[in-house]
């Protein structure tokens, strides 16, 4: 035992970790901005028109639970990413990696499934936010020349495979590791277009005079449409938040001492703290310049005509934004499926070998023929299926029910009970049980409004 661990403390100290990988760099800084550039994304803009559903009192108050109970949830995950130990225990590198070591091979592949449709689902989101803020700079630029009642309109298609190509350009990048300055131009232009957002809704609402809307939201004949409208708000508030689908990720990519779960644990308080300052900023003025005409996308929905030049540029930020949220979101994906073939084709050239190219004007550099393949139909299918839904809302709120109880909530709850060895019935798992069956709740209400906004879209026929 002694030899081992002087063994693992001499690869600790060079230029390796404990557990024979390249050593680590990534810090508190490099943390936070992974987790802004994941968890501020497309669902920043929706959250005026969710409010708007919710009222005065139902939106910020939505929106401060979701912000508590993401916080409780990467909590429990962050000591999840050691085993059995949180602080000197065996790495585990992945969500995944995380659920098989506690929870066994069945709930993996369950965990696994939803963990992937998630993210998949979550570049197709991506796909649809930059189509429509490109459509949009054109519009803004539209109207601005030709007034603002202009019959303005644009194709999103030809966007939508613009924004491909450069995904498969982008997705050359190795992995998560090599990905830090990508997060932090994404983080910025996320913190950009939030601001510019927050000011325009402010000078609005100083231009109205009065602060508009309600305490219950917007005013609907039926009740039952009600109902439908604000279980599609919660469930694109709830997937405004989580990013525990790739917590464990970006722990994996942190340096120690000081022990990873402590770093995490900060980064995901500053970052949320950060978050939801925001939000309920983003959320709340929003509503306060537009009432119940609030767009369902903020910054494209044209509630703002001018400045013209200040619209495209916050459009233009959120499309940077949306090129580096992708990948971070893809390489997931990209490096258990580079692992899994192989470990599955150890002897296969295609899998394993990498060919140097060299093209006019830029630095040589390898491709890997398979990682080439698999990446491009990847983002192929994801712009493919955008191009045939594109709805966002209801889309945002779906994927928003999908992660939000069984990834974000479920998993990290029952993986925690393990690691901590919590007894049955003791306090801390009555109170833990509560909290995710209260959560559970809320995806449900999620699911079924955004899944009713869907069928309805499609059968009204909106494009």
């Amino acid at each position: 035992m002694d030899g081992k661990s002087s063994l693992q403390i001499t690869k600790a100290s060079g230029a390796y970790d404990d557990d024979g990988h390249a050593k680590r760099t990534g810090n508190l800084k490099s943390a936070v901005a992974h987790i802004i550039t994941a968890v501020i994304g497309s669902g920043v803009l929706s959250l005026a028109w969710s409010t708007a559903q919710l009222g005065w009192i139902g939106g910020p108050v939505t929106l401060l639970c979701c912000a508590i109970v993401t916080y409780i949830s990467s909590f429990l995950l962050s000591d999840c990413y050691r085993n059995p130990d949180s602080v000197t225990g065996k790495r585990n590198y992945s969500y995944m990696d995380a659920v098989r070591v506690n929870l066994g091979n069945k709930r993996t592949y369950v965990a696994g499934f939803l963990q992937f449709l998630t993210l998949y689902g979550t570049g197709v989101a991506y796909v649809l936010t930059t189509a429509t803020s490109l459509k949009a700079i054109m519009r803004s630029n539209c109207y601005h020349k030709e007034g603002h009642q202009a019959p303005c309109r644009y194709e999103a298609n030809i966007y939508m495979v613009l924004f491909g190509v450069v995904q498969i350009v982008m997705s050359f990048i190795p992995d998560l590791h090599n990905m830090a300055w990508v997060s932090v131009v994404a983080a910025l232009m996320s913190f950009t277009y939030s601001f510019i957002g927050l000011g325009l809704g402010i000078s609005t609402v100083i231009k109205n005079g009065r602060i508009m809307g309600s305490i219950t939201g917007v005013q609907k004949a039926k009740v039952a449409d009600k109902i439908w409208l604000i279980f599609q708000a919660i469930g694109d508030i709830s997937f405004s938040y989580p990013y525990s689908i790739i917590l464990l990720e970006i722990q994996d990519t942190l340096e120690s001492p000081p022990p990873e779960n402590q770093t995490m644990k900060k980064a995901s308080m500053v970052a949320i703290f950060i978050t939801t300052f925001f939000y309920l900023c983003c959320g709340c003025f929003g509503y306060a310049a537009f009432g119940d005409a609030t767009p369902g996308n903020l910054l494209t929905g044209f509630g703002f005509f001018e400045p013209y030049w200040l619209i495209d540029i916050a459009n233009v930020c959120i499309i940077i934004h949306l090129v580096g949220g992708y990948q971070i979101y893809s390489q997931p994906i990209y490096s258990t499926a580079d692992r899994w073939f192989t470990k599955k084709y150890p002897n296969s050239g295609f899998v394993n070998n990498f060919h140097k190219v060299k093209l006019p004007l830029l630095p040589s550099f390898e491709i890997n023929l398979f990682r080439f393949c698999f990446r491009t139909s990847y983002v192929i299918s994801t712009t493919g299926l955008a191009i045939l839904f594109p709805y966002f809302n209801s889309v945002l709120g779906l994927l928003g029910a999908i992660n939000f109880w069984p990834l974000a909530i479920y998993f990290p709850v029952e993986m925690y009970f393990v690691q901590k060895k919590v007894g049955a019935w003791t306090r801390k798992w009555i109170v833990l049980r509560i909290f995710s069956f209260a959560c559970f709740l809320v995806t449900m209400v999620g699911f079924v409004g955004s899944f009713e906004g869907i069928i309805s879209e499609k059968i009204r026929g909106k494009g």
